[in-house]
């Protein structure tokens, strides 16, 4: 920001060291932030000293544009999405929002004469782990997109002080390392302690009738915690909205006994302490024990209790009645995590607000949508009700009461259907009662939506049946998507630049414009460039796989990558086995024109999931004797990929050669990595599950490398008895792996390692691995062929990324918008840097979020 003045009749122009973008200006930001805002000077600076003050740079010029977002709520109309997630894998900060408020290349110039390397700096970020996977990177990608398109939001989650552990491979084996993301400071966030909400657990209920007369009910806790918000600003791109994420850190209210530590009990002064910040130290804790699981709900319900207190607070300081306010917000449930939410809502509003019950879950039902991202039933939540009884009673009373009046509607439609009853109820009747918080969100929401195609049709027809038959109105799909700012702009710069010399820049903000690189794609410079760029990342990659793995790979063999969470349903092993069958083909024949292939893996396997780890186990020790192997290591090559995370990930998939989607078919929900990987040009080796089936359709089966049992026939074999014992039997080269495996070639003798892995194939293969495997042998052998032919590969890369308009995370935000939320654009204003006016000006306002 700037303003011009006369000095000596010549014009000078004036910026604010905070918003300026001259490079004089963005050096003296450098050296303010250094001098006074972390007190440090050159000769004593470490590396960590100036990335913070090359961060406290760029918030500068970001504050501005989100004090403007948040005044422009407080005064304007539109309806306001609060995006309520258990996880936000957001990435490291400084390089998108360089990128989003387009200061990239001002930003390192001003750090490059300043004597700084702006890429060392920008690896040197901290990436905050607080999420697992898909599930938390789409809910950053939604706010970016929100963001950019000018659409009123704020997230709410959970600051955790240990995020998704660090993972290192020992011995070959994961192992889990705290991930201390905090430990140098986080330059982007702003705590809001003054703006803490209390939320209580336990204790007992107590139902009397007040002075009035009136049945009323008081919730006597005998514990409280205190929830504490931490604001981050999240810019859009070639906007001037920049929305809030808000993630609460619990603490003690009182967190020093004074008295019990005059008593000589020094531990027990600070026992409240130590127990109300555990629930927000770590990300997932492991729910194999009956501590964890109670952990965790006391996780979801302490974030989403701050995050409505918070919602009412702001709507009823705008001097607006609790009635309206499904008027004003609409809550978006980010899978089941916080579905604990409708009967939060339900108690505030009624025993805080004094409500009605049918007024009150008018407000409820109108206010909350609810996105299901699961199909594997083990994902559905459900918690007993008798860590309900002792953790959230208040809770367990109201949500019996919701399913007394939702079973007495469902009676009244279908009267003697008592199985139907049973399927519906939000208990779950057994040994062990259970509460069914899926079944709560689809009853206490207006919408309720899939991510794919696919997965919104087996809602229907399958995990939410009868909710569907109940209320057909309420499902919806909305295919999910990701940011092309991230996963093109900022992680490929090289092809982000290549397109937009072709194309124009557009395509940044609207990546239906992508296809214009269709009349690109029989140029053989243009082919060439692609080539040339793809050879880059490639390179870029290798360097940085030898220096994480010690393996050293080939640029110009074919990168098969496959990265994801582990898990036996996403079938990590069922491409070891397809690489043990190529090892062992490739030890029997001399090829001579073979294409070098090299599979990369990465993910990381929850710590209580002894299978998936196992797998990670089995990766390593087959790569260990393949790359040792002079007879095939210059035409093979394995690697597993450590801690894989976002930072990783951006180098990653600009360099893949195939995209390895090849979840058993009905089990997965949508993925996004398939999106990304194709958006920077891979191919996709893949089966008809989840946005696969639609990736096929956008880019043509030309395209895309099909193989597998569709989810209809995965049924079908299921229900007619399947038997994988003999595939074992029939196909002697799956034989020979799984005789391998189970004989010791791959564990140095050790006939035990991989027992559990080969049995469960053998025994139940629930997931189908081995009736999939000769497809997949032979899909694999229709990758490597066409591999040879660079020409038409170039073009079918190419075809790959001008037709991803469809998934991008922006057009997946409109939709919501269009079907569920019901809101509209918010353009922003902000004024420019005026000397005469930059004085501070109190006057009174609503209280802000």
């Amino acid at each position: 920001m700037s303003t011009t003045q006369k000095e000596d009749n010549v014009l000078v122009k004036i910026e604010d060291d905070r918003t300026g973008l001259s490079i004089p200006t963005l050096r003296r930001a450098l050296a303010d932030n250094l001098y006074y805002g972390l007190g440090k000077f050159p000769a004593i600076a470490t590396r960590n000293d100036y990335y913070m003050s090359v961060s406290y740079t760029v918030r500068d010029r970001l504050l501005h544009r989100w004090i403007a977002t948040s005044e422009s709520i407080l005064q304007h109309k539109s309806r306001v999405v609060c995006y309520l997630s258990a996880e936000f894998l957001l990435g490291p900060h400084l390089a998108n929002n360089m990128l989003n408020l387009g200061i990239t290349e001002a930003m390192r110039t001003a750090t490059e004469e300043s004597g700084l390397d702006m890429d060392d700096l920008v690896e040197h970020e901290e990436e905050p782990g607080l999420g697992n996977g898909g599930l938390g990177r789409l809910a950053a990608c939604y706010l970016d997109s929100m963001a950019t398109h000018d659409i009123p939001s704020i997230g709410f989650g959970i600051r955790y002080e240990f995020g998704i552990f660090d993972q290192i491979i020992r011995d070959g084996w994961q192992v889990e390392v705290a991930d201390r993301w905090l430990h140098n400071g986080n330059p982007w966030e702003i705590a809001r302690p003054e703006q803490g909400v209390i939320v209580k657990f336990g204790g007992r209920v107590n139902h009397y009738q007040d002075e009035h007369g009136h049945y009323s009910v008081r919730w006597d806790a005998d514990r409280e915690v205190l929830g504490v918000p931490y604001d981050t600003p999240i810019p859009g791109y070639g906007t001037n909205t920049a929305n809030t994420l808000r993630l609460w850190k619990a603490e003690a209210p009182r967190s020093f006994d004074f008295q019990i530590f005059n008593m000589g009990d020094y531990l027990g002064a600070v026992g409240d302490k130590m127990v109300s910040e555990n629930i927000s130290k770590v990300l997932y804790p492991n729910d194999n024990v009956s501590q964890g699981r109670q952990l965790r709900l006391e996780q979801q319900y302490f974030f989403v209790s701050c995050s409505l207190q918070t919602i009412l607070r702001f709507h009823k300081n705008r001097g607006l009645a609790a009635n309206s306010l499904h008027e004003k917000f609409v809550v978006q449930l980010n899978d089941t995590h916080p579905s604990i939410a409708i009967a939060e809502m339900m108690r505030l509003l009624v025993d805080e607000e004094d409500m009605d019950w049918e007024s009150a879950w008018n407000v409820t039902t109108k206010t909350f949508a609810y996105t299901n991202h699961t199909l594997l039933p083990e994902a559905l939540e459900r918690w007993p009700v008798s860590l309900f009884e002792r953790l959230l009673p208040r809770h367990l009373e109201i949500i019996y009461e919701i399913n007394r009046r939702f079973l007495n509607d469902v009676a009244e439609k279908y009267p003697g259907d008592s199985d139907r009853i049973a399927r519906v109820s939000l208990i779950e009747e057994g040994p062990e009662r259970y509460i069914r918080m899926a079944h709560l969100a689809s009853v206490g929401s207006s919408s309720i939506n899939g991510v794919a195609e696919l997965h919104t049709k087996l809602l229907k027809d399958k995990v939410l049946r009868d909710f569907y038959i109940l209320t057909p109105d309420k499902f919806k799909n909305v295919t999910n998507g990701v940011t092309p700012r991230r996963w093109l702009a900022l992680s490929n710069p090289e092809l982000s630049e290549l397109i937009s010399r072709h194309i124009g820049d557009g395509w940044i903000k609207d990546l239906s414009q992508l296809r214009g690189l269709e009349s690109t794609v029989d140029d053989t410079n243009f082919q060439s460039e692609w080539r040339a760029i793809k050879r880059k990342k490639k390179e870029v990659l290798a360097k940085k796989v030898k220096a994480t793995t010690g393996v050293q790979i080939d640029p110009d063999s074919i990168f098969d990558i496959q990265v994801k969470r582990i898990h036996e349903y996403k079938r990590q092993h069922l491409n070891v086995l397809h690489i043990i069958t190529l090892y062992n083909y490739l030890k029997a024949n001399k090829p001579t024109s073979f294409q070098p292939r090299t599979f990369l893996f990465g993910g990381k396997a929850a710590p209580g999931y002894f299978m998936a780890k196992l797998i990670i186990k089995m990766i390593n020790s087959v790569a260990d004797v393949i790359n040792k192997d002079d007879d095939v290591n210059q035409l093979l090559k394995v690697a597993f990929l450590p801690d894989f995370n976002v930072q990783f990930a951006q180098k990653i998939y600009p360099a893949a050669d195939v995209s390895e989607q090849i979840s058993t078919a009905g089990k997965e929900a949508s993925g996004t990595g398939n999106m990304k990987f194709s958006l920077n040009g891979a191919l996709t080796i893949g089966t008809m599950d989840g946005a696969n089936i639609e990736i096929r359709e956008e880019v043509g089966p030309d395209n895309f490398f099909l193989f597998g049992l569709t989810e209809q026939e995965v049924m079908e074999k299921k229900n007619s008895g399947y038997n994988p014992w003999q595939y074992y039997e029939s196909n002697a080269n799956l034989r020979q792996v799984l005789d391998q495996l189970r004989g010791g070639v791959f564990s140095y003798g050790d006939v035990e390692l991989f027992r559990p892995l080969v049995g469960s194939l053998l025994n139940r293969d629930e997931f189908m691995l081995l009736a999939d495997y000769q497809p997949y042998v032979e899909c694999q052998k229709r990758v490597g062929e066409a591999y040879l032919d660079r020409d038409r590969w170039t073009k079918m890369s190419i075809y790959n990324v001008s037709r991803m308009g469809k998934f991008s995370s922006d057009r997946a935000v409109k939709e919501y918008c269009d079907k569920i939320w019901k809101t509209n654009p918010m353009p922003i204003k902000i004024t420019e840097y005026q000397q005469s006016t930059a004085e501070l000006s109190v006057c009174k306002l609503p209280e802000t979020f």
